[in-house]
């Protein structure tokens, strides 16, 4: 205390040294950080109510009047080739084998295996009262093209796989982020509580490039996270309890989990990753009741089995995926998404042999989906969209094992969507004379996100999540638009 006293009338500079200074400044640091962690709790009841943030699948009403309430996308992972599928160049037979401009071959991922210009080996007719131009590979979606909107001017931002898939599943090239479904039932709930609002159907044999960071929910709440339901063996691991119990008695336990868990959550109003583990086990046990029955497909006619392919080993299993996610949203699921077999779209070498193959299996499942959901009176509200992460390049990849492929393009690729909003038998955009880069109508990734929330709707620039005083949103930063000329 003598000290103190005798310190007081000196000047600061005088009283603090700067060892001493340095050896009391680590008590503030903790302490700021520690009042941070504990600034919910410490503050809870003088503050005001925390913002209300979604953390169950409850429906949550939309921005605007939507056009679609639920969206099934079938990604199309490793990159289709938009030349031998839906943009037609017929310039390339006139440049054949001709050295590439230098714009292309400076955006090139095997540099040491460019080859000449390479015109598409399949045969392009015109079909439905559209008069849409489609490949020989796709005699089924051919018959359905009257119902498609086609975008021939799609572009990315990178040419490897991993950067283009975290780009089209969550906005940005990097991982971490949530993905394009858990945005959508982050903003919009489910219309079925006893089942997932977002739904994934991958491929049996191998997850595709980045793995289950495809659907995952980054920071926004768990609940949101893409659920994993497999076509082959059991659907959802664990799903039936292991010890079954009479009715009345399971009943009052979940009555009492639900009342312990409520009482739990009101006294912390503000742990959002407590509300949402709360609804997930909740829904885990609604689930056990609900999913068998939605993923049931024996229940079919054959009828439509066999529309589907399901009596082809070719299309058996793209054919099951595809009539599950019909059962899942005429259920009221929100999002499904179906990816198909490791990488079959990535045709680096034998492309004719291995387009036939991916086209082969994907075709004739893909246009029963169509049809289906038109005929049960559900396409008007379910938006169906078909694409990779890009395209392929208008040249030859050789030095591989067979005959020529074609490398990476995410300068200039197609996607097309159906249903929900868009035009029927419409073509927007288009690539330059040889099928490399978009040059009219562009959209880029950004702005099919935004398309798509639009359609569902929501405002990309409303859908917001507060993390670290920012306003995250699925376009992120990037300017991003509606594109209006697709909608209907």
């Amino acid at each position: 205390m003598r000290k103190f006293v005798r310190d007081a009338g000196r000047p600061l500079s005088a009283r603090v040294t700067r060892r001493g200074f340095f050896s009391r400044i680590s008590d503030g640091v903790h302490g700021a950080a520690l009042a941070t962690l504990l600034s919910d709790e410490l503050f809870a009841a003088s503050q005001a109510p925390h913002p209300t943030v979604a953390t169950d699948l409850r429906t949550r009403a939309p921005h605007f009047e939507p056009r679609a309430k639920s969206v099934i996308h079938l990604f199309m992972n490793g990159g289709p080739s938009q030349v031998d599928l839906f943009d037609p160049k017929p310039e390339l037979k006139k440049y054949e084998g001709k050295q590439a401009p230098r714009d292309i071959l400076t955006k090139i991922e095997f540099a040491d295996e460019v080859g000449g210009l390479l015109p598409s080996p399949f045969e392009f007719k015109r079909h439905g009262e559209c008069s849409m131009e489609v490949s020989e590979l796709l005699p089924h979606f051919a018959g359905v093209v009257d119902d498609v909107t086609m975008i021939r001017s799609m572009w990315g931002e990178s040419f490897n796989h991993e950067p283009s898939l975290f780009l089209m599943h969550s906005g940005r090239r990097m991982p971490g982020r949530p993905s394009l479904g858990s945005w959508v039932v982050y903003g919009l709930g489910s219309e079925n509580q006893n089942l997932p609002g977002y739904v994934v159907l991958d491929d049996p044999k191998k997850l595709p490039v980045n793995g289950i960071q495809n659907w995952q929910s980054g920071w926004l709440p768990p609940v949101f996270q893409g659920t994993r339901v497999r076509s082959a063996g059991p659907p959802v691991l664990n799903l039936h309890p292991g010890e079954e119990l009479a009715s009345p008695l399971v009943n009052a336990e979940r009555d009492l989990l639900r009342r312990l868990n409520h009482t739990h959550s009101e006294q912390r109003p503000w742990e959002r990753d407590l509300q949402a583990r709360i609804a997930s086990y909740e829904l885990a046990a609604r689930m056990q009741l609900a999913a068998p029955d939605a993923l049931d497909i024996s229940q079919e006619t054959e009828e439509t089995k066999q529309m589907y392919g399901l009596n082809r080993e070719e299309t058996a299993s793209y054919g099951t995926r595809c009539l599950m996610a019909r059962r899942l949203v005429e259920r009221g699921v929100r999002f499904v998404q179906i990816f198909i077999e490791y990488q079959i779209w990535d045709n680096h070498s034998n492309l004719e042999e291995s387009l036939r193959y991916s086209c082969g299996k994907t075709d004739q499942p893909v246009a029963a989906l169509i049809n289906d959901l038109k005929r049960r009176g559900l396409l008007e509200d379910t938006l169906v969209i078909w694409g990779g992460e890009f395209g392929r390049m208008p040249l030859s990849q050789v030095g591989r094992e067979g005959s020529a492929g074609r490398d990476h393009g995410p300068d200039g690729f197609s996607m097309w969507m159906a249903g929900g909003g868009v035009k029927r038998g419409h073509v927007h955009g288009a690539t330059d004379e040889i099928g490399h880069k978009a040059v009219e109508g562009r959209v880029s990734v950004q702005d099919f996100h935004a398309t798509l929330l639009h359609l569902l709707g929501l405002d990309f620039q409303k859908l917001t999540f507060e993390r670290h005083g920012l306003e995250e949103r699925l376009t992120d930063q990037y300017p991003a638009r509606v594109v209006q000329d697709i909608l209907a």
